[in-house]
């Protein structure tokens, strides 16, 4: 997703951010919301973190996150509305720090397009690739679910997921002195 460069307010600002990217399938339901919510979490334990989120597919450019994804995001007191849609690319294995992914598919996808950026690039590339859920004790490795065709039920235990395993990917970062 896209933003605003105003959105990061680091407390270090002369350190190079930790940047981390959330990755899910179309990048409107479950990474933005990670996106927002691992955002929000790595500010308030004062870590110097930038978390961005992409997708797999192409499904959705540059379009807003899900509305219901916002409207349960919203209610939980995130905001995702300044959002926009994009797709993973080749230079996000150079840009970013560690890759997310939002399921085990997801995961397969991006180490997939990880082996094409290995190739294409002759500079020794250090991005990790890992589950959201790699830490979480409450949903250990577990797949987010994409509620995409179902209910309310799923957009709100996206929202659980994503601060559960965000509470896990702050204290790991702490616990390695990572931002």
């Amino acid at each position: 997703m896209s933003k605003p460069s105003d959105q990061f307010s680091n407390t270090n600002q002369t350190a190079v951010p930790y940047k981390v990217l959330c990755v899910c399938l179309g990048n409107i339901c479950r990474s933005p919301t990670a996106e927002v919510i691992l955002q929000q979490q790595a500010l308030r334990a004062g870590l110097n973190i930038q978390v961005d989120s992409a997708g797999t597919s192409n499904y959705h450019p540059n379009k807003a996150p899900d509305s219901r994804s916002q409207r349960h995001a919203l209610a939980h007191g995130y905001d995702l509305s300044h959002l926009r849609a994009r797709q993973l690319k080749l230079a996000d294995f150079q840009d970013f720090d560690l890759i997310l992914a939002m399921d085990h598919q997801n995961y397969a996808d991006i180490l997939r397009l990880k082996a094409q950026a290995d190739q294409v690039n002759s500079d020794q590339m250090n991005v990790k690739v890992a589950l959201m859920s790699a830490h979480d004790a409450v949903y250990p490795k577990q797949a987010l679910p994409d509620p995409y065709y179902g209910g309310a039920d799923g957009f709100e235990r996206v929202i659980a997921q994503c601060e559960s395993s965000s509470a896990a990917w702050v204290r790991y970062w702490q616990s390695q002195n990572i931002g």
